[in-house]
């Protein structure tokens, strides 16, 4: 069976482990644990009848619902999709049409593929890991002093894999440097608003920049495949018309509504990851041969000393965990490996059976 490029493959993983893939404890997918939450449960219950009909192509009422969330920007400015993976590529799209795109490497893999699907140029700009403290500035410092016209740049904050949050000083001056700015905000949402560095704010002032959203790590719903992109109107209409007239089906698009104004879910999750991080950091950090770097989002990267395949296969074997290799990241390769954080009780399990194998 072909290795995953993606975290959550469980059917790899109980195949190699010799066990249902329902017996594996999942730290490969930074998915919440705490999820999914009843409001999006009784959503969903209550729009079983709306099934005989098709989903409202403007999706007026989820905008109005995700434009109350972020506030100061009307509905017109986001379009919600198929999970942040659809607006991406439409991104992507956009991206291949310039001189070429600046990609912060590492980076996540479905970056590529959406702009190989369109032959985008891409220009590769390393962080750089061999640091004991990550420098958050080194992929910035890393452009050069006079970026090209015509150029787009992507990236994400915090970024995946290494969970790094760039600040919004360290962004925001090359929005006026590049053609095109694509932030694929995926995990903002797990840091308290007090925390965020989000641009949002910015893309009224910047119609140049695109802001992608998902719904689905911070609620734990992935199965329903759900995420929004903030940019000009005149973007979003543009959007619209090249994708499918319904992208978002009609249970996806109630239990996004719902999940958006749940804030004691939201409180909840903040002061989860609060407790149990810095815990499952620590807990890293004693265990030999590794270096977990500290991260804003609900995984830890961390740095091996041992084969990283040598460790998942046999984390799966003895203990029926999944751990998230990093060999999709080609400057990465076997010495590094990402975890979700999960619960107390997981994550105790998960530090039990790194010592077990590393011993």
């Amino acid at each position: 069976m072909t290795r995953p490029v993606h975290g959550g493959n469980l059917t790899w993983a109980a195949a190699l482990a010799g066990c249902p893939a329902a017996a594996i404890l999942d730290f490969s997918a930074s998915i919440s644990p705490l999820g999914p939450p009843e409001s999006a449960k009784r959503a969903i219950e209550s729009h079983l009848s709306d099934l005989g009909a098709y989903p409202d192509p403007d999706y007026y009422q989820l905008r109005v619902a995700l434009s109350q969330v972020h506030t100061g920007l009307s509905p017109e400015w986001i379009l919600p999709g198929n999970g942040a993976a659809e607006l991406l590529t439409w991104a992507a799209f956009e991206l291949s049409n310039l001189a070429g795109t600046y990609l912060v490497t590492p980076a996540f893999g479905d970056y590529r593929r959406a702009l190989k699907t369109f032959d985008a140029t891409v220009l590769e700009c390393s962080m750089d890991l061999g640091l004991e403290v990550l420098d958050l500035r080194s992929p910035f410092e890393n452009f050069p002093s006079q970026i090209p016209s015509k150029t787009g740049l992507l990236l994400n904050n915090p970024h995946n894999p290494t969970g790094l949050l760039f600040t919004l000083e360290a962004i925001a001056p090359f929005l006026e440097k590049f053609a095109l700015v694509v932030v694929d905000e995926a995990f903002m949402d797990f840091l308290p608003p007090a925390q965020q560095q989000s641009l949002v704010g910015l893309v009224a002032e910047f119609p140049n920049l695109v802001i992608l959203r998902s719904l689905t790590k911070f609620y734990s719903l992935p199965g329903l495949r759900l995420g929004y992109a903030i940019a000009h109107p005149d973007r979003i209409r543009r959007w619209q018309q090249w994708r499918d007239p319904w992208p978002v089906n009609t249970l996806a698009a109630a239990a996004a509504a719902a999940v958006v104004q749940d804030s004691a879910f939201q409180q909840q999750t903040w002061d989860w990851l609060d407790l149990v991080r810095p815990q499952l950091f620590e807990g890293l950090g004693k265990l030999p041969g590794l270096q977990p770097y500290k991260g804003a989002a609900n995984f830890l990267f961390v740095r091996s000393e041992h084969s990283v395949s040598w460790i998942q296969k046999t984390l799966l074997e003895r203990h029926r965990i999944l751990i998230r290799d990093c060999l999709s990241f080609p400057e990465l390769g076997d010495r590094f490996f990402r975890v979700a954080i999960r619960t107390e009780a997981d994550n105790n399990r998960l530090l039990a059976g790194l010592a077990d194998v590393l011993k």
